[in-house]
């Protein structure tokens, strides 16, 4: 039998249409343009600010788009898999209120949750399905309502994080393309310094949860560029290594979205110009499991059938990790 590989076939995204940028937030909280740009590297972020509206309904935007420019019809889909940490409820999933939206009554749903790394995490579960033969068409969605857990009155995290959602469509291939290695990692230790204090089982929901603050994302930033600069750098050139790629053969780097100085020390890593860095950290910020399929929904008109990725990543865990992609269209062949 023939080895089947799994291979992204489309792509789709939304952002929301509001948009905070450095300067109306400098009005907010204590900062300013240079700051952010110098250490941050974010001009923009876009907030789904309408009332009752969470991650659920950005995922659907994508995902309705991704099944338009795919001309897949939902009772096609076999899974829907939404990696978020911004969920709209604790239960049920976020994936199962996009599946019972968008009337993909021939799919389940899960959530994947796995903080920054959660898009990474999800598409390698979802190659697996696939190569098992089992599955035919699964759609992965990375999205995330950052600002609903974003404290603004803190000066240090508010300015990076942002609000969307993207989703690639995932099917298997016999052809050399696709979602070719992976290396990921968790270590655990990363719970003191990312983390959301309160509202799980631990510490559920009081006045003194609410009253101190701890519903909202919590960062030790100092510690969390430190462990992403070395995790990330380490994990790409790990699988460039392990796939002979390097600076001659490897057409894009699709790193997370958190801060630019981190991107810039895995493109330095790799022996890569940052003309070969997908970035647009500047314009959407941190959308968390948002960031690497955006980045592939903003940049697909330049990706060629063939094209040697790397995507990598780190989040809350702390988790982190880096995939070998070989991208398996070209953008004007695909378009229906």
């Amino acid at each position: 039998m023939e080895k089947i590989n799994a291979v992204i076939t489309g792509v789709g995204g939304y952002v929301p249409e509001y948009v905070l940028n450095n300067d109306e937030l400098s009005r907010m909280v204590d900062t300013n343009d240079e700051w952010i740009m110098t250490r941050i590297g974010v001009k923009e972020r876009r907030i789904l600010n309408e009332e009752g509206l969470g991650t659920s309904y950005m995922a659907r935007k994508a995902v309705k788009q991704l099944l338009q420019k795919t001309g897949t019809e939902p009772d096609e889909v076999d899974c829907v898999i939404v990696a978020t940490t911004t969920p709209d409820y604790h239960f049920p999933s976020t994936a199962s209120i996009v599946i019972g939206r968008l009337g993909m009554k021939n799919a389940f749903a899960l959530d994947m949750q796995a903080a920054c790394c959660g898009f990474l995490f999800a598409m390698d579960a979802a190659a697996g399905m696939i190569s098992s033969g089992r599955y035919k068409k699964i759609v992965v969605c990375g999205a995330d309502k950052m600002s609903s857990i974003v404290d603004y009155t803190d000066r240090a995290t508010c300015p990076i994080f942002g609000d969307g959602a993207a989703a690639v469509m995932v099917e298997p291939t016999t052809e050399e393309y696709g979602w070719m290695d992976s290396y990921l990692r968790t270590d655990g230790k990363g719970l003191p310094f990312l983390c959301m204090r309160a509202g799980g089982s631990v510490c559920s929901p009081s006045y003194f949860t609410i009253d101190h603050r701890m519903h909202y994302l919590h960062q030790e930033g100092r510690t969390v560029f430190k462990f992403a600069v070395t995790n990330m750098s380490d994990a790409s050139a790990l699988i460039a290594e392990r796939n002979n790629l390097n600076k001659d053969n490897i057409a894009w780097v699709v790193p997370h979205q958190a801060n630019v100085r981190i991107i810039e020390a895995v493109a330095n890593r790799l022996e890569l110009p940052m003309d070969k860095v997908m970035l647009n950290i500047q314009r959407y910020g941190n959308t968390s499991a948002g960031t690497l399929p955006l980045a592939l929904w903003d940049y697909e008109k330049q990706l060629k059938k063939g094209d040697n990725l790397i995507l990598t990543a780190f989040g809350a865990g702390f988790t982190w990790g880096a995939s070998y992609v070989k991208w398996g269209y070209d953008y004007n062949a695909s378009k229906k």
